[in-house]
C-alpha cells in the first residue's frame, strides 16, 4: 500500500509539473507573440520612426517575460524540465542584467535603434524555444521542428550577443555623465567604483559567457538530433 501511495503521489506530482510547464510556456509564447506582432505592426505603420519607440511600446511586456524567465532555472534545478542549467543560467543572467541595469536605468538608451534590433533578436530566439516546449509537452515533435529549434539559433544567438555588446558600448557615455551606479565605499578600504569601468569589464565577460553557452548548446543539439535519429533507426 505504501509503495502504491508513493507511486500515486509521484504520478500526481508529474502531472502537476506538466500542467505548470504547459501554462508557463503558453504564457511566454503569448507574451513574445504579442511583442513580435507589436514591433512588426509598428514598423510597417511608422517605418523608421517606430524604432526609437520600441521600448516605450513593448518594454513592460518584455520586462515581465524576462523576469519570468528566472523561473526556468528553478524548473531545471527541480527536475521538471530537462535541459542544461549552465546555458540557461548564462542566458537569463545576461538578458536581465542588460535589460534592467543598462536599458531600463538609462532613458536615453531606450530610444537607441540597437535596442529595437536587440529585442527583435531576443524575441526570435524565444519564439523558436517556447512553441517547441509547448509541443514537446503534448507529443513528440517531428524531426523538422526539432531541427529548426536546435539549428536556427546558431546564426541568431551570436548576433544577439553582438547587439548586447553594442548596447553596452552606446550606454557608456550616459553612465559616465550621470554617474549612475557609481559610488564611494570605505569598506574594507576607501575606493570609488566607477560603473562605466564595470560595464567595460563586463563586455569581455559577456563574450566569454556567450562562447561557453554556444559550446553547450551545440553539444545539446548533437545529443538531441542524434537521439532522434537513433529512435528512427530502431523503428
Amino acid at each position: 500500500m505504501r509503495g502504491s501511495d508513493a507511486s500515486v503521489r509521484l504520478s500526481q506530482r508529474h502531472t502537476i509539473g506538466l500542467v505548470y510547464l504547459f501554462m508557463y510556456n503558453l504564457l511566454q509564447f503569448c507574451g513574445h507573440t504579442w511583442i513580435f506582432a507589436n514591433m512588426t505592426a509598428r514598423f510597417f505603420s511608422f517605418g523608421k520612426d517606430a524604432l526609437a519607440d520600441t521600448f516605450y511600446s513593448i518594454g513592460i511586456v518584455m520586462s515581465l517575460c524576462q523576469l519570468l524567465s528566472i523561473l526556468e532555472l528553478f524548473h531545471i534545478a527541480d527536475g521538471i524540465e530537462e535541459s542544461l542549467l549552465l546555458p540557461r543560467f548564462l542566458q537569463v543572467l545576461e538578458r536581465n542584467v542588460l535589460l534592467f541595469v543598462v536599458i531600463v536605468s538609462q532613458e536615453e538608451v531606450q530610444s537607441k535603434y540597437i535596442v529595437c534590433v536587440l529585442f527583435h533578436l531576443w524575441n526570435t530566439l524565444d519564439l523558436l524555444r517556447y512553441p517547441y516546449g509547448l509541443l514537446s509537452l503534448i507529443s513528440t515533435p517531428i524531426y523538422s521542428l526539432l531541427w529548426v529549434r536546435h539549428t536556427l539559433w546558431i546564426p541568431i544567438y551570436p548576433l544577439a550577443v553582438l547587439a548586447e555588446v553594442i548596447t553596452i558600448y552606446q550606454s557608456l557615455p550616459y553612465f559616465e555623465t550621470l554617474e549612475t551606479f557609481s559610488f564611494h565605499t570605505t569598506v574594507p578600504v576607501p575606493i570609488y567604483v566607477h560603473f562605466p569601468y564595470v560595464l567595460q569589464a563586463y563586455m569581455p565577460v559577456l563574450t566569454i559567457g556567450a562562447c561557453i553557452n554556444i559550446n553547450q548548446l551545440l553539444r545539446e543539439r548533437g545529443q538531441q538530433l542524434g537521439s532522434y535519429n537513433k529512435k528512427l533507426k530502431r523503428k
